[in-house]
């Protein structure tokens, strides 16, 4: 029982921080983002190892944390794939120009976006292509956000998506690209416990659909960001919409309750 409250319980004080998060200023608000990205990356590995166990949570730190620090190290040294940028001294400790919590913050929406696209597909493409999508997309969101606050700045910003000035499209193509090669390689090391989903993973989907929504109400909303609210919310929708309408189903259907997302030919588990 206490497995199952525990990534419950850290989430709503995630979902408290980033509440707070329009209401604080300056260096609060740039505590406060640190401390939501450690909630977040304390709540997606606890729950892949609460849920799954040691190798699924080591290949998730390792794909997508070890990762995750390795494509940013890359991105501030040579451009590539992102673009030329710098981050500021606001996000704490740096190492290779990447602040620490980097890392952290792409391990963080990883695992929600590929336990989504579990349930939403059985196709082992399909899977790393919805997740993908669904990783790369938060971006949208993130990323004019934190550029609004200056804890990074791009070199040459151009060209840009309509709206969102400041940021290359590159960016963006990045974040695809390597979101890409993180599920792709997530599914091979976690091993076949993340090829299907349960009501274990229920956390996770509400985490994705309350950074969905939330995301567009604050952009639009309280941090004067209309354009990211749009882009955004278009660009997650392909994942967390149809989470949505599966899951809503699926509680009218069961009462409450539903069968674990299991592959729809035979072998589909031991080579998605």
């Amino acid at each position: 029982m206490t497995r199952q409250r525990a990534p419950w319980a850290l989430l709503a004080v995630l979902v408290l921080a980033q509440i707070c998060y329009p209401l604080t200023t300056g260096t609060t608000r740039a505590r406060l983002t640190v401390a939501t990205v450690v909630l977040g990356y304390l709540l997606a590995v606890g729950h892949a190892l609460l849920s799954r166990g040691p190798r699924t949570a080591g290949a998730l730190v390792a794909v997508a944390t070890g990762g995750g620090f390795a494509i940013e190290a890359l991105g501030v040294a040579t451009g590539f794939p992102f673009g030329s940028y710098d981050y500021s001294g606001e996000l704490g400790p740096k190492l290779a120009g990447v602040p620490l919590i980097i890392p952290l913050a792409w391990t963080w929406m990883a695992w929600p976006a590929w336990l989504a696209a579990v349930r939403l597909t059985s196709s082992g493409p399909g899977r790393i292509a919805l997740a993908a999508v669904g990783l790369a997309a938060w971006d949208l969101f993130l990323d004019p956000q934190m550029v609004a606050e200056g804890y990074w700045v791009w070199r040459d910003a151009t060209p840009v998506l309509p709206g969102l000035p400041g940021i290359p499209v590159s960016n963006y193509l990045g974040w695809l690209l390597f979101a890409v090669l993180l599920t792709s390689a997530l599914r091979p090391l976690a091993g076949p416990t993340v090829a299907v989903t349960d009501s274990r993973d229920e956390p996770m989907f509400a985490l994705y659909l309350w950074t969905y929504l939330s995301s567009v109400l604050a952009h639009a909303a309280f941090l004067g960001l209309p354009a990211s609210a749009l882009w955004g919310a278009v660009g997650m929708s392909v994942a967390a919409l149809p989470l949505a309408v599966t899951l809503v189903r699926a509680r009218r259907h069961g009462a409450g309750r539903w069968k674990p997302r299991r592959p729809a030919r035979p072998g589909v588990d031991a080579t998605a």
